[in-house]
């Protein structure tokens, strides 16, 4: 048997398909593409660096969000405005986590923890989408609780202009944290994206709301709040479903297609017993279990498993590390 390890830097390619049209836009919203490579790839170290970038980026954004939407709320005087903005505020603040994630994950690996701290951004995710969950449930009871006992809602239209701040500036973060996550594979960040929409979401809701109630339905705030609550649903469920996917190893099945065929491909591979992978952090780890010629010499497989994990490096977006072992064939194996 022939075991070959190798860390890999290389160029990788990544085919998308997008929706098209206005539909295509709004599944974008609550399921957004989640293949998880990249068009160029970055070592650990560098996409930690972008993801860092996003999230310091992102930050800064929100920030002139809330101090746009507090100057209205000075300006109106209206207290319900001044509980969402600090509610944004804080939302905006469960970013720190996944800052701190990437930091630590940029650690190097210890004879503790061999495969290194990229499992911090797991936890981060974990965080986040409990903050979706929390935004869900606080975006329901309050729903609930203008239909039960109705609150005029005042200063309409500098409410509208601070719930269309708060929409605009959350939806153009969310864009750019989902995209950049997309790019450097990080599920964390993609998450995070995810919950600045909610928030998006929320502000819209404002948005409509006073414009139901300026039109003379003053019921309309509590149920867009309903509405939207599902829509944060739809989110958390996206959410939900990628951050557990990468707890439990999980990748998608046309990498791991790509990879064997790939295996295949090489000369003097005979089969491709088997092809593991997992995410570590924002980056792929690869275990692949060869057939090879009973007759090859030992200098032969190490060249052949050499090649071989060359190959698999290349087709397989945001592989990083790879161990290839490499076995004799079996030969004259009956049922019996």
């Amino acid at each position: 048997m022939h075991d070959h390890h190798h860390d890999h830097q290389g160029h990788e390619h990544d085919h998308h398909e997008h929706g098209h049209g206005a539909w295509g836009w709004l599944t974008g919203l609550f399921r957004p593409h989640s293949h998880d490579s990249a068009d160029s790839v970055d070592s650990a170290l560098e996409s930690s660096d972008q993801g860092i970038r996003a999230v310091k980026i992102s930050l800064i954004a929100l920030g002139a969000t809330a101090v746009l939407q507090l100057l209205i709320v000075l300006a109106s005087g209206s207290v319900a405005l001044l509980a969402d903005t600090v509610h944004n505020i804080s939302d905006a603040l469960t970013a720190l986590p996944l800052w701190v994630a990437f930091v630590v994950g940029r650690h190097a690996a210890t004879r503790r923890y061999t495969y290194g701290y990229g499992r911090a951004e797991d936890l981060a995710g974990l965080f986040i989408v409990a903050m979706i969950a929390l935004s869900a449930i606080v975006a329901a009871v309050e729903a609930i609780r203008r239909l039960i006992d109705p609150v005029p809602v005042e200063h309409l239209a500098w409410v509208a202009l601070a719930g269309l701040i708060g929409f605009v500036g959350n939806e153009l973060v969310a864009v750019y944290r989902i995209r950049v996550g997309r790019s450097i594979g990080s599920a964390a960040l993609v998450a995070d994206g995810l919950h600045a929409r909610t928030d998006g979401f929320t502000s819209l809701a404002v948005v409509a709301g006073a414009g139901g109630v300026a039109a003379g339905l003053p019921l309309a705030d509590p149920i867009v709040g309903l509405l939207i609550t599902v829509a944060i649903l739809a989110v958390l469920r996206t959410a939900v479903r990628d951050v557990y996917r990468r707890l439990m190893d999980a990748v998608e099945p046309e990498l791991v297609d790509r990879g064997e065929a790939a295996l295949r491909n090489v000369p003097g591979i005979t089969e491709v017993r088997s092809l593991r992978m997992r995410w570590i952090g924002h980056t792929l780890h690869a275990e692949a279990d060869l057939d090879i010629e009973p007759a090859t010499t030992i200098n032969a497989a190490h060249e052949l498993a050499h090649e071989a994990e060359h190959q698999l490096m290349h087709a397989v977006p945001k592989l990083r590390a790879a161990v290839v072992h490499a076995y004799p064939a079996r030969r004259n194996v009956t049922a019996s």
